[in-house]
């Protein structure tokens, strides 16, 4: 590590130099605390007499003074150490800011730790790109409320969790049936509070240890990838936890955050990054730069970037110049070490730009989450059906601006937290009327432009909002209704990975054309995709709360027309049984005709 490059911000891999490094003797210990009187290693190991400890070594200072280092002869890996950094007259034990493992909480040391894996997916890490025109369907999971060893009783034991190998080939396997090729998992940094979920964070360059161990990590993607999926982390660039142990104020002073509340606590309670500090951004871009590196992750969905772009993530106080010039650079950085890493921001603001390459002055991801879609169509599909013909463009809005970034289509883990219902349960009406909604709403979702997020749960019409104590409600699929729904989503999601025209001109303006968006009355929308070769396929929405009989489309250049797949269709838990004729064209005149029942999508080749 270069210091310079350190102090201005353009360090990539800091924890190459900070950290704990095993040497020929033994370990060598490096912090940056540039305002602390004095720094001792308290280290716990199990070699050379050192008993249970801790024992203190006094640190000296390194390079420019700013840093501090000693070298423990017989300390090795797997020892458990921590920093005690005196300032002004006191002092505070923090973990290794740099460290790459941490304890299981409630304890919270650093362990020395130096990860290897014999990487066997070369196949697919030479093969992968940012997917633009490839299909993305991804599977957001919490890794610890997924499966649980106890099943569905919530508990906290860290005995329930399932190591992150021994989730790797039921991951797998999972993935393959239900039909997704990319799994994104919620924050995997070291946290010390299980209902964060990750989101604030401790340790930006340690894997939770809830699940086992980085190598263990390691073998859990390399299985994804050698079985063809896709693996992205979610991280959480703006802001961290304010346990005494962490960053907050690790030299004594505020080191990596703002020095003032107003601006420095977030809405959450954690301490928001300053990122006019080189320093910072070292930090930062270091960790995101591992996690694609070391850990082989395709991609990073980065949380709560409207709260990087924005004061404060509101729009009135203003744009963060620091921290939009970071967020740029960052990405520009990742980007030329890491060429097919893909960048996705959790963005819910307007700024415009965000997926423009940053040589052109955006800030460089590849996609960004249409938060706008998700509100304005589960608003909608909440709305009593006598209502949503005069909300009617509510449902289209969203072309109306899809052209200006690369967007992502999420029902993800807010959707369904806070008491505000699953997304099944979102549905407007009686239970009955639920599940059809939902099916049209994951036909749509599937169909319109757009990679696509799910979240788990959603493939069982999960009606218990998520409880990351509780793994996911199995049990579910022995019910008919949500068996059925199950068999839905399996068979859509198979079907979005075989048709080109639903993914390979998702952001070609020429890939998308409306057929019918003036239907109010109906509450009828029809809409086409294209594929390259000419490829075509139509999707077609009845979201009244009636049957709506003679709806005619037209379709220039048509002349014939095929189900690929019926919402309704029974086996789905629908009531229209498989080949019934709901809809013909006239080759001649190319109109087309159908009857659909209520809330019903139907999903058609045409040529």
């Amino acid at each position: 590590m270069e210091s310079y490059d350190f102090y201005v911000g353009r360090e990539y891999d800091a924890q190459g130099y900070l950290g704990s490094h095993v040497s020929e003797g033994g370990v060598v210990f490096r912090t940056f605390a540039p305002a602390a009187d004095g720094v001792v290693l308290l280290l716990s190991g199990q070699d050379a007499g050192q008993g249970d400890g801790p024992h203190e070594y006094e640190m000296h200072a390194a390079l420019d003074g700013n840093f501090w280092e000693v070298e423990v002869a017989g300390a090795r890996e797997g020892d458990a150490y921590e920093y005690r950094i005196s300032h002004a007259g006191t002092s505070v034990d923090h973990a290794d800011p740099f460290g790459r493992r941490m304890e299981l909480r409630p304890a919270h040391r650093s362990i020395v730790c130096e990860p290897t894996h014999d990487w066997q997916d070369g196949a697919w890490m030479g093969a992968r790109a940012s997917s633009y025109d490839k299909p993305m369907n991804i599977y957001e999971l919490n890794l610890g409320s997924w499966r649980k060893r106890s099943g569905e009783a919530a508990s906290d034991d860290p005995a329930d969790w399932y190591r992150y190998d021994e989730l790797a080939q039921p991951l797998v396997d999972y993935l393959h049936d239900l039909g997704y090729n990319y799994v994104e998992f919620m924050p995997l940094s070291e946290y010390p509070f299980d209902g964060s979920w990750g989101y604030q964070p401790t340790g930006f360059f340690a894997p939770t240890s809830r699940y086992g161990t980085p190598e263990q990590l390691m073998y859990l993607v390399d299985t994804l990838h050698r079985a063809n999926i896709g693996c992205i982390l979610d991280i959480v660039p703006v802001h961290f936890a304010t346990d005494s142990y962490g960053l907050a104020t690790y030299d004594g002073t505020a080191l990596f955050e703002y020095p003032h509340e107003d601006v420095g606590v977030s809405e959450w309670g954690s301490h928001n990054f300053m990122y006019s500090r080189g320093e910072t951004r070292s930090l930062m871009q270091s960790s995101a730069n591992m996690w694609l590196r070391d850990y082989h992750f395709d991609g990073l969905r980065m949380d709560a970037i409207s709260r990087i772009i924005y004061w404060q993530g509101d729009e009135a106080r203003g744009v963060n110049g620091n921290a939009v010039d970071f967020v740029r650079s960052m990405n520009s950085g990742l980007k030329r070490l890491n060429p097919s890493c893909i960048l996705i921001a959790e963005d819910s603001t307007n700024f415009k730009g965000t997926t423009r390459p940053t040589k052109e002055g955006g800030l460089g991801f590849d996609y960004k989450w249409d938060m706008g879609w998700m509100h304005d169509t589960l608003d909608f599909l909440h709305m009593d059906p006598y209502f949503r013909g005069p909300n009617y463009g509510r449902l289209s809005f969203s072309m109306m601006y899809f052209p200006n970034e690369r967007y992502l289509l999420p029902l993800s883990h807010d959707e369904v937290v806070h008491g505000k219902g699953t997304i099944v349960q979102k549905m407007w009406g009686e239970l009955d009327q639920k599940f059809p909604q939902a099916r049209s709403l994951y036909l749509y979702m599937m169909t319109h432009p757009g990679k696509k997020l799910s979240f788990m749960g959603f493939e069982l019409a999960q009606l218990r909002e998520w409880d990351e104590r509780r793994e996911q409600d199995w049990s579910l699929r022995g019910c008919p209704d949500h068996e059925a729904f199950w068999r839905f989503c399996e068979a859509l999601n198979h079907t979005y990975l075989d048709q080109p025209a639903l993914w390979e001109r998702d952001y070609d303006p020429e890939g998308f054309e409306w057929r019918d968006v003036t239907s109010n009355e109906r509450v009828c929308f029809a809409f086409e995709r294209k594929d390259s070769r000419g490829g075509r396929l139509l999707t077609l929405l009845n979201l009244s709360g009636v049957t709506q009989e003679d709806w005619e489309v037209e379709l220039p250049d048509t002349h014939n027309v095929w189900v690929m797949l019926d919402t309704d269709w029974q086996r789905f838990g629908g009531t229209t049984p498989e080949g019934a004729e709901l809809v013909k064209i006239d080759g001649d005149t190319g109109t087309l005709s159908c009857t659909l029942p209520a809330f019903t999508g139907l999903l058609l080749g045409i040529s």
